[in-house]
C-alpha cells in the first residue's frame, strides 16, 4: 500500500494534534483572521436578514418563536451532553472513542426529538397559544440534523480547521436568511423564522459532512468513554443550570405579560448580544483549542488569554458603549417605529451587555483548565439566584426584568471569577489592568455624547445625527484610551495584533 493511500485509510489520522503544535501561534493567528472575517459576513447577513424581517413581520411573530424556542433550546442542552468539548478540549482520542460518542449524540437526539414532540400540546396549552404545536413539530427535525453534526465539526475545530468551518456557516447563514425572506415576502409570517432555522441546519449538516470525511464506526462497548462522558456531564449540567439563568426571563415574561411584551424584550436583548456574539464566538472557537493545547505551559497559557480578552474587550465594550449613547436613534432607524418601546428595555440591559463582553473570560478558565466541576458548582448557585430575581422583578413587567438582569450582571461576574480563579496561576487584578483602559474609554465616550446630543445637536436630522454620535465617539474612545498610562503602547500592540491578523 502507498504512503499516500496509507494516509487515508487511517482514522486516526483526524485525532492527531502533534503537528499543531509545531505552529501553535501561526495557526491561532491565522484561525483568527479567518474566523473574524468570516464573522463580519455572517454579522452582516444575520443584522441584515433580522432587520428586514423586523420590517415585514410583526412583534408578535418573533414573540411566538421566542416562546417555543425557550423550550426547544432547553432540550436541545441533551442532544450534545458536551460532547464535543470532550473531542475538542482532550488532548489524546481516538477513533472507536468518536464513533461511541457520535452514536451517543444520535441517539440522544432521536429521544429528544420524541420528547418534544410530546411536549408540543403542553407548551401550547401552557401559553394558551395553540399556533405553537406546529412550530414545535417542525421545529423539532433540527434536533436530528444537530446530532448528525456535534462530532464532525468538533473535529474540524479540534483540527484548527477554521476556514472550512466559515465556508460551512457562511453559505449556511446566507441560503437560510434568503429562504426567510422570500418566504416572509410572500405572507408566510412567523413560518419565515421557521424556515430560516431549518434551512440554516441542514445546509450546515451537508456542509460539515462535506469537509470532514471522517466516518464513524460501530458503537465500540469498551471505548474507554467513562471520563469523557463524566466531563461531557458535567459541561452539560452547567450548561442546564445556565440555561434557566438565560432563559427564565423570558419564561416568565411570555407567560404573564403575552407575546407582544416578550418580542419587544426579547428583540432589545438579540440587538444588544449580537454585536458580542459576533466578536465572542469567532475569538472562543480559536482560544479554547488553543488554551487548551497551553494548559501545561502557565506563562505562555497567560499571556494568550490576557491579550485574547484584551482583543474582544477593546472591540467590544464600544460597540455597546455607543449603542448606550445612541439607543433612541439606533432602534427606531434599523428596526422601525413600531419598536420605540424596546428601547428603555434595551438601556436597562446594558449593563448586562458590557459584562458579556468579557464574561468568556470565565468559560474559557473553566474549560481549558479542566474544571468543569467547578463550573457546574457556580452555575447552580448564579442560575438559582438570577431565576429568583425574575421572578420578583416579572410583576413589573419586561421593563422590571431587564433592570434586575442589567443591573445584578457585574457582581456576578466579580464572585464567578473569584471563584473561577481559585487554586489557578490566573488573577483578577490582572484581568482588571487588561479591562481597564476600554471600560474607562468607553464610559466617558458615552458621557461626551449624552452631553453633546442633550446640549447641542438635539435638532440635527437623526441620521445625520447618529453618524455625528459614531464620528464623535469613536474619537473620543481613540482619545481617552491613548490618554491612560500605557495608553499608546497598548493601543500600538492591539494594531500590530490585527496586521498579523491581516497579513497571516
Amino acid at each position: 500500500m502507498s504512503q499516500h493511500s496509507q494516509k487515508y485509510s487511517n482514522p486516526d489520522r483526524f485525532f492527531q494534534t502533534e503537528h499543531l503544535r509545531q505552529d501553535l501561534r501561526g495557526r491561532s493567528v491565522r484561525g483568527g483572521a479567518i474566523t473574524l472575517i468570516s464573522q463580519v459576513f455572517k454579522f452582516v447577513l444575520q443584522t441584515g436578514g433580522t432587520f428586514l424581517l423586523a420590517r415585514l413581520l410583526l412583534p408578535e411573530d418573533f414573540g411566538l418563536i421566542g416562546m417555543v424556542t425557550i423550550v426547544l433550546n432547553f432540550v436541545e442542552l441533551f442532544k450534545d451532553l458536551g460532547l464535543s468539548t470532550v473531542t475538542i478540549q482532550k488532548d489524546e482520542i481516538n477513533h472507536d472513542q468518536v464513533s461511541t460518542l457520535f452514536w451517543i449524540n444520535i441517539g440522544l437526539s432521536l429521544l429528544i426529538t420524541a420528547l418534544a414532540i410530546a411536549l408540543a400540546p403542553t407548551i401550547a396549552s401552557f401559553y394558551q397559544e395553540p399556533r405553537l404545536i406546529p412550530i414545535v413539530f417542525f421545529l423539532s427535525a433540527n434536533f436530528i440534523i444537530g446530532g448528525l453534526t456535534v462530532q464532525h465539526l468538533a473535529l474540524l475545530r479540534r483540527q484548527m480547521r477554521f476556514g472550512s468551518i466559515a465556508q460551512i456557516e457562511i453559505a449556511s447563514m446566507g441560503i437560510g436568511v434568503g429562504a426567510a425572506m422570500v418566504t416572509a415576502w410572500l405572507g408566510m409570517g412567523y413560518w419565515s423564522l421557521v424556515i430560516w432555522r431549518l434551512v440554516q441546519s441542514l445546509i450546515n449538516m451537508l456542509g460539515v459532512w462535506m469537509m470532514c470525511r471522517w466516518r464513524p464506526g460501530l458503537w465500540v462497548r469498551h471505548s474507554k468513554v467513562g471520563s469523557m462522558l463524566a466531563f461531557g456531564g458535567s459541561m452539560t449540567g452547567f450548561n442546564i443550570v445556565n440555561y434557566f439563568s438565560r432563559n427564565a426571563d423570558n419564561f416568565l415574561i411570555g407567560r404573564f405579560w403575552g407575546a407582544q411584551p416578550l418580542g419587544l424584550y426579547a428583540m432589545a436583548y438579540k440587538l444588544l448580544l449580537l454585536p458580542i456574539e459576533q466578536i465572542n464566538a469567532p475569538v472562543t472557537s480559536v482560544a479554547l483549542p488553543t488554551l487548551s493545547r497551553l494548559q501545561t505551559e502557565p506563562e505562555k497559557f497567560k499571556r494568550y488569554y490576557y491579550q485574547a480578552i484584551l482583543m474582544i474587550s477593546s472591540l467590544g465594550m464600544p460597540i455597546i458603549g455607543f449603542l448606550f449613547a445612541s439607543s433612541d436613534l439606533v432602534i427606531p432607524l434599523v428596526l422601525g417605529q413600531q419598536w420605540i418601546e424596546a428601547v428603555p428595555i434595551f438601556q436597562w440591559l446594558i449593563p448586562a451587555a458590557y459584562v458579556g463582553t468579557c464574561g468568556v473570560a470565565m468559560g474559557w478558565a473553566f474549560v481549558s483548565l479542566g474544571k468543569v466541576g467547578e463550573q457546574f458548582k457556580w452555575g447552580i448557585f448564579s442560575s438559582t439566584l438570577t431565576v429568583i430575581i425574575f421572578m420578583i422583578s416579572v410583576r413589573w413587567g419586561a421593563l422590571g426584568v431587564a433592570a434586575a438582569y442589567g443591573c445584578s450582571r457585574p457582581l456576578f461576574l466579580v464572585l464567578g471569577l473569584a471563584f473561577c480563579y481559585r487554586r489557578t496561576f490566573l488573577r483578577i487584578s490582572d484581568l482588571a489592568k487588561v479591562l481597564a483602559k476600554p471600560f474607562l474609554s468607553s464610559i466617558g465616550a458615552i458621557g461626551a455624547v449624552m452631553v453633546t446630543n442633550h446640549l447641542i445637536l438635539h435638532s440635527i436630522h437623526k441620521p445625520v445625527l447618529l453618524l455625528l454620535d459614531l464620528i464623535l465617539y469613536g474619537a473620543m474612545y481613540l482619545v481617552l484610551w491613548v490618554l491612560q498610562p500605557d495608553g499608546f503602547s497598548s493601543l500600538k500592540e492591539i494594531v500590530k495584533t490585527v496586521y498579523s491578523l491581516k497579513t497571516s
